[in-house]
């Protein structure tokens, strides 16, 4: 039975925190929830954006998505403001 929208969120933010890596593709958020659509899972990853808890991550040819307080910027400092 697939998670609740609330769930699922808290599912994504866990793995965002505790993923080896900072930046994360969406396939890697699939996993909170096996029996969730990829729709399911990209729009509820949408809405942490849009919340303020998670943020686009771009490499230049790829978008993925971060904790803001696990990416460091261009100079290399922690963190993103």
């Amino acid at each position: 039975m697939a998670l609740s929208i609330e769930e699922l969120k808290a599912a994504i933010l866990k793995k965002a925190e505790t993923a080896p890596k900072p930046q994360l593709y969406i396939k890697d958020f699939y996993a909170c929830d096996p029996d969730s659509k990829p729709r399911v899972v990209k729009n509820a990853a949408n809405d942490l954006v849009k919340e303020g808890k998670l943020m686009f991550w771009s490499s230049g040819s790829t978008t993925m998505y971060a904790m803001k307080n696990r990416i460091k910027n261009e100079e290399g400092a922690s963190g993103v403001n």
